[in-house]
């Protein structure tokens, strides 16, 4: 991993592209070369556009390692002549453009992993083509004047809108769609409806996405109308991200997204740093520097979600995402009861890039095929469901771990973004969350040692009832609610006796309070942990009798700490 990350540090970076929108990509590392066919026969109104774009793209060829076909004849549509291509670009592309055979040679050539760039009036085209429908994404439907429009940058993680500003304001036609391509493909920028007339989606106005295909890439943008548009430094480069991304050149998630809350936007209200150094926050984006420290979400704990965010490391630099760690101002404190998710270009395979730090590596292979190199964004989604946390990586599942400690628990806690130290400068954009809920409420019995219940002692429901290991017997003391971190039965709910935090305290029924004394986690390997102690459930000197009290003591993983929850 090392070797590769210094022969990728040592290509020649491109050059950056200065953007209309005032931002610019940050430098990355050559392309292989690869070959792109950019059609753009028309059957139905013809763009006097097309010139300009062919232009553009071959300029943009030129200086980023791929050669352009330009062609109007369908009759390239063929297995022999699609294979040559890495990428194919519909150039403002209207009508039937393509015959049954033709399409079932593209569609073929999607299937088998080739990627599609549609610009502008690409969505004008094959309305009768069901799989080309699905390609495209959205069918174009109508259009006010051309005139001048805000499109707002949802997505800047993608290789085409990364060095785009969160907001920008450029003159073109703007398509309305038949549908909102929402629900298939990531959006990347809506317009809004209010900065300019005549447009008829609403407050959701997609107006360029990215999407897979049944092993394809595909890439949209309703720009391109006009010969000026292809002049716009920025709107190259919205091109040339699109085309790389499907000749798959740069990796992106271009899942569909929905019903996430934002964390981090642009604002860091919630957030609190703990220990040495810090974030700047500029233009939408954090980037570390100093440490060792951690920006962390102090507003409150998360149990079972997906957490998404983007990060780039400009070289080999080093950073991570905290989770599952309780509240506090020590980062120290924070990776010694939490894990930390690893961004690292070269270190050891449990301390690099999607490293479940110092406890289980990525998958190699699959981390190296979805990772982009430095100077490129990434995006991780990290996925917890319990005591699960599975990592991915620009949409690809490059890690997955269950939680082996009894003592810290990845079912509850708060997350951070880490400032490593001097020289290590990690961005970070958009972080998001989407709480996940789960099935609710399990209710049943809690078995253990020799296959008895845990049981409320003589069905009592006073404060104080001991909690003991019995016969199992369906009565409904030993009928268990497990919920969220706590642990319940007769309304009340499982609680060490006084707060305890020492071997043998006793374990009994109490009033519900939330205090961290009637707070439980179960581990993978079966035991049920109090973290406020960070003991373990246990059957009092390893007994199976009827009437065995529960206490706590330290975790050891014997019979009599492992249970099998409802």
């Amino acid at each position: 991993m090392r070797q590769l990350i210094r022969n990728l540090l040592g290509v020649v970076a491109t050059a950056l592209v200065i953007l209309a929108s005032g931002g610019s990509t940050p430098a990355s590392a050559a392309d292989a070369p690869y070959d792109v066919l950019v059609f753009s026969k028309t059957a139905g109104f013809r763009h006097d556009a097309i010139p300009a774009g062919t232009q553009a793209i071959r300029e943009l060829g030129a200086a980023h390692s791929f050669t352009v076909t330009a062609t109007e004849d369908s009759a390239r549509f063929n297995a022999t002549e699609l294979a040559r291509f890495e990428a194919v670009v519909f150039l403002n592309t209207t009508g039937d453009v393509l015959n049954a055979s033709q399409q079932t040679a593209f569609e073929n050539y999607i299937r088998a992993g080739g990627g599609y760039v549609g610009v502008h009036a690409a969505a004008d085209t094959e309305y009768d083509w069901p799989f080309y429908g699905e390609l495209v994404g959205a069918y174009f439907a109508s259009h006010p004047a051309i005139q001048q429009a805000t499109l707002r940058v949802e997505n800047r993680a993608h290789a085409a809108t990364a060095g785009l500003s969160p907001t920008l304001v450029r003159t073109d036609e703007w398509y309305d769609f038949r549908a909102n391509p929402r629900s298939s493909a990531r959006i990347l920028s809506t317009l809004d409806e209010s900065s300019y007339s005549g447009g008829t989606m609403g407050s959701d106005h997609p107006h360029t996405w990215c999407k897979t295909l049944q092993g394809g890439r595909s890439f949209y943008t309703g720009n391109g109308h006009t010969q000026a548009a292809y002049a716009e430094a920025g709107f190259r480069s919205l091109l040339l991200g699109g085309i790389r991304y499907a000749a798959g050149r740069t990796r992106a998630d271009c899942r569909p997204e929905t019903g996430y809350t934002t964390l981090y936007d642009g604002a860091t209200t919630g957030w609190s740093q703990a220990g040495p150094g810090g974030f700047s926050n500029s233009d939408g984006t954090l980037t570390s520097s100093g440490g060792l420290g951690m920006l962390w979400y102090s507003t409150r704990e998360f149990r079972s979600y997906s957490l998404k965010l983007d990060w780039m490391m400009p070289g080999d630099d080093n950073s991570g995402v905290l989770l599952g760690f309780p509240a506090g101002s020590d980062p120290n404190a924070a990776m010694n009861t939490g894990y930390e998710v690893q961004i690292d270009a070269s270190d050891t395979p449990d301390k690099t890039t999607g490293a479940v730090y110092g406890f289980k590596p990525a998958d190699i292979a699959a981390r190296e095929a979805a990772l982009n190199p430095p100077g490129e964004w990434n995006t991780y989604e990290l996925l917890v469901e319990g005591e699960r946390l599975q990592v991915l990586l620009n949409g690809v599942k490059i890690n997955d771990f269950t939680n082996p400690d009894p003592v810290r628990s990845l079912s509850s806690g708060h997350i951070g973004i880490q400032n490593h130290g001097a020289g290590d400068d990690v961005s970070f954009r958009n972080v998001r969350i989407k709480e996940l809920g789960g099935t609710g409420p399990r209710v049943g019995p809690i078995t253990g040692v020799a296959g008895k219940c845990a049981d409320v002692s003589g069905a009592g429901s006073a404060d104080g009832t001991k909690i003991q290991l019995w016969t199992c017997r369906g009565s409904a003391n030993q009928q268990w609610t497990v919920s969220a971190n706590t642990v319940r039965a007769l309304g009340k709910c499982m609680t060490v006796a006084g707060g305890g935090t020492a071997n043998g305290s006793p374990v009994q029924l109490s009033a519900c309070t939330g205090a961290g004394a009637q707070t439980w986690a179960p581990a993978a390997n079966g035991s049920l942990v109090n973290p406020r102690s960070g003991k373990c459930l246990d059957a009092n000197g390893g007994g199976s009798a009827d009437g065995t009290p529960l206490i706590i003591w330290t975790c050891h993983g014997g019979a009599n700490q492992r249970w099998t929850l409802p």
